[in-house]
């Protein structure tokens, strides 16, 4: 790709995890909880910032102690948090989250994360990155949606690569029908799609054929969908679905899912910009992937980029 000072934009949330301390089949069952930097998007900044790409981040966050807390970590990994707006009004958005072996219980108290405007979005903006990237959690409310929806559009005609990680979740989004809409729209800018089988499973309603999700995608606008099947490995699909890898999973002792897809993601992307095959970028997500999978809590500061092509 060409060289932009920004490798990644991050649109959308930026909050508060509060995580289970211990292992526990559902939200029902935890007790003790820790307080982390959390959203996707903020996430996958502070990853690759880890990586050595430069990254920005563009939310909205209360006028409270949480928001200046998720604000000051991400700014101390190296993400670039001047396009992060202050709600006068809403607080800062928290997430309870299990801590599980498999896909986390989650409830989330949505509030400034909402509220992203246009203004931070600026065209100049988008012609000095690489990526624009978001989550489905952050299209689900407005005004976030639209706004977030125009930038994609705007950043395919700037030249910056739209990208998009599928998590779509009920609980977060209770339309399906508009979560459809919202989801062509966006993936109509040639989007990098990432999505599980959990996603999947969720947007769908019911168990699909991969060959179904993939055309869909495909049909929608992708250029390249990623579907990752957990301990299976992942399949990248490419060219309107023509070219097709399937990368094997490896056994990993997991400590810790929580994170895995962003880190997943965030190889993926870092491998897409140094100009990378489809397969090869999946195979690095998954390298990130794993290193996650076998630590808890965030992945180190700083993370050799080797890494990502041994």
């Amino acid at each position: 790709m060409t060289p932009r000072p920004y490798t990644l934009l991050a649109v959308g949330e930026l909050l508060a995890d509060f995580i289970g301390h211990y292992v526990a089949t559902s939200l029902l069952d935890s007790v003790d909880f820790r307080r982390f930097q959390g959203g996707s998007p903020a996430n996958m900044a502070a990853n690759m910032a880890r990586l050595g790409n430069k990254t920005a981040m563009i939310a909205c966050v209360g006028n409270d102690n949480i928001g200046r807390y998720v604000t000051r970590e991400i700014s101390e990994i190296g993400v670039d948090t001047q396009f992060i707006a202050v709600d006068p009004l809403e607080p800062t958005t928290i997430v309870l989250v299990s801590r599980t072996a498999g896909t986390p219980d989650f409830v989330a108290y949505r509030h400034a994360d909402c509220q992203l405007t246009p203004s931070q979005i600026p065209d100049s903006l988008l012609e000095q990155a690489q990526i624009f990237h978001t989550t489905c959690f952050a299209l689900s409310r407005q005004p976030a949606q639209d706004t977030i929806v125009d930038a994609a559009k705007r950043a395919q005609v700037a030249g910056c690569q739209v990208s998009i990680d599928a998590n779509y979740a009920p609980s977060i989004w209770p339309d399906r029908e508009q979560a459809w809409r919202v989801l062509s729209d966006y993936c109509s800018a040639g989007a990098l799609v990432k999505l599980s089988e959990d996603d999947a499973f969720r947007l769908y309603g019911e168990a699909q054929s991969t060959d179904r999700i993939l055309r869909d995608f495909h049909d929608m606008g992708a250029s390249v969908i990623c579907f990752t099947l957990g301990r299976e490995g992942s399949i990248v699909s490419y060219e309107n679905g023509v070219q097709r890898s399937v990368i094997p999973g490896k056994k990993v002792d997991v400590v810790d899912v929580t994170g895995a897809g962003d880190a997943y993601w965030a190889g993926f992307l870092t491998a897409f910009v140094d100009g990378k095959d489809p397969e090869q970028c999946a195979r690095s997500g998954a390298a990130l992937a794993q290193m996650k999978l076998t630590r808890q809590g965030p992945l180190p500061g700083i993370v050799e980029r080797d890494i990502l092509y041994q």
